[in-house]
């Protein structure tokens, strides 16, 4: 049944990056960073098209860093001059497009920073805030517990976002950049379920979304219809997340706090109907996928019981097979879904796991320091020149980079960062070379990473954690926990506890007004410099 010869076009993100491809005229975020040069220096270049440059004559030496004292956390002139310099030696253009295209195994040369442009993220007070409102007569706004951005969104369509939220509704909404004045598109609203919705996810082609809830169940509904289609009733718990198969249409994954993965085949017949609604068994179940707890101690020994599914991805390379993450350590596992449980493992009462294909072979969140595992958060896959590498939130607060074999890699945090929180979500950028993370702290505030050199590093990285100075940038603009954060083309989306989804996008010039003028701009904008946000 999962082995239909009928397939279909994975979306292209891997080679999509932020920069322009000869005479595209779509605008892209690293090229306003990086000042055209004078006319002496223009007429010295052989050829402006990055194609035609020679792969040989692109050299990057990893010792020509920007010195940390250089990228302090105002983006002055000196900044936007070490950037024109590099693109003047090494013709940036060319290094940027062919490290996106080629990927870390084929370019082992350090990329340019990129901090000056996630320091320049603003988000207006006015047009760039969407409130969740409540459908409870009892509250005026609801948490949102997850989003996510349609495919469209990230490959530079309309922006079209999905919120979920505390009570168990869908908002469907546009942040497309619009004047202070001008009204809120029209949102849609949908409400597949009576309980917390803690992740949600767009098909393939954008058309159904994928909600994963509380009430322990699984629900398709259709955009457009604005109707539930399917009911994957399967788990015991609740449903913590989901994921759609890239190479096939009808199929996802599950996972919950059961410690069950379940795969699901959209074109079976279920066993019945719920309120006239299909409902669908799974077609296959991964029991106890990240282990057991331990039994507790006392009189009437307690059964073990299975450890939660935090996270599920496909992998890039393998789309067959199901990279998942556990609540209890940072052990990712990778499951080939084309091989059949056997029988008799099919019982949660022998509680015996399938074996994965393979698995990490160290737990990075026990390499700085702690003395216990801690659970991953948040997972996501890389793209372009961070393709074929997975980036997991650890509760340790620390992030963490796994090569394609699931080896720890890198590990980067922050002094403020704070993600003992299973709420707290992971997103890659389309381009690949930018991370958002949320963070449990109550001050409202999230972080932008610069991964693009991730995996270039030696594997001792783990002794050393990297300068968040030169790699992170930390932004505030809301109340409470941030925890759900997704990209589209040219912004990030972050949900806070305060009922709230605001949207950060680089603006250079509005960021310098800020900075220049903070007491006067801190009505009209939200920025990077935390002193100057406070009220």
């Amino acid at each position: 049944m999962l082995d239909s010869p009928e397939t279909y076009p994975r979306p292209v993100l891997a080679n999509s990056t932020n920069v322009c491809h000869g005479d595209d005229p779509k605008p892209c975020l690293s090229t306003f960073q990086l000042p055209s040069p004078p006319e002496d220096i223009k007429s010295k270049r052989r050829c402006s098209d990055p194609e035609d440059i020679p792969t040989k004559r692109v050299k990057y030496s990893p010792t020509e860093r920007e010195p940390a004292n250089v990228l302090d956390n105002d983006l002055e002139m000196q900044d936007l001059a070490v950037v024109k310099r590099r693109s003047r030696r090494h013709t940036a253009f060319g290094i940027l497009n062919a490290a996106s295209t080629a990927g870390p195994s084929k370019f082992r040369g350090s990329l340019l920073s990129t901090r000056p442009i996630l320091q320049s993220f603003v988000s207006s007070n006015k047009s760039d805030v969407f409130k969740c409102h409540s459908t409870s007569a009892n509250s005026f706004v609801t948490p949102p517990y997850a989003c996510a951005y349609s495919h469209g969104a990230k490959n530079g369509g309309a922006p079209i976002i999905a919120v979920a939220t505390e009570q168990g509704s869908v908002l469907v909404l546009n942040t497309s950049k619009r004047r202070d004045w001008e009204f809120e598109p029209q949102r849609t609203i949908l409400e597949p379920h009576d309980n917390g919705i803690f992740d949600v996810k767009w098909n393939l082609d954008d058309t159904l979304l994928a909600t994963a809830s509380g009430d322990k169940t699984t629900r398709i509904t259709s955009v457009e219809r604005q109707s539930t289609l399917h009911i994957l009733r399967g788990h015991t718990s609740t449903v913590k997340c989901a994921a759609w198969d890239p190479s096939h249409k009808d199929l996802l994954s599950t996972g919950s706090r059961d410690g069950m993965v379940c795969l699901w085949d959209l074109r079976v017949s279920g066993p019945g109907n719920e309120d006239d609604i299909p409902v669908i068994a799974p077609v296959m179940t991964i029991f106890a996928a990240h282990g057991q707890e331990k039994s507790k101690g006392g009189r009437r020994k307690a059964p073990p019981s299975p450890r939660s599914v935090t996270n599920l991805i496909y992998s890039d390379g393998q789309p067959h097979n199901l990279v998942s993450s556990g609540s209890f350590d940072g052990i990712l596992h990778s499951w080939d879904i084309r091989l059949p449980t056997p029988p008799h493992k099919q019982t949660p009462k022998t509680f015996r796991t399938p074996t994965p294909q393979y698995s990490s072979a160290l737990d990075p969140t026990t390499l700085n320091g702690s003395r216990r595992p801690r659970g991953i958060t948040g997972l996501t896959s890389g793209s372009g020149p961070t393709a074929g590498l997975l980036f997991a939130l650890g509760a340790d607060s620390h992030l963490h980079t796994y090569s394609h074999s699931l080896m720890p890699l890198d590990a980067d945090t922050h002094p403020n960062m704070h993600t003992n929180s299973f709420y707290v979500r992971l997103a890659a950028s389309p381009c690949g070379r930018w991370l958002a993370s949320g963070n449990a702290g109550r001050n409202g505030s999230f972080f932008l990473f610069d991964v693009s050199n991730a995996g270039r590093a030696s594997v001792s990285s783990y002794a050393r954690c990297s300068n968040p100075a030169q790699t992170m940038v930390e932004l505030r603009g809301q109340t409470g926990e941030i925890g759900a954060v997704d990209w589209a083309d040219g912004m990030v989306a972050t949900c806070a506890d305060d009922g709230t989804v605001r949207v950060w996008r680089p603006d250079v010039e509005v960021y310098r007004k800020c900075a220049a003028d903070p007491q006067e701009q801190k009505w009209e904008w939200t920025w990077s410099t935390a002193d100057s946000w406070h009220l």
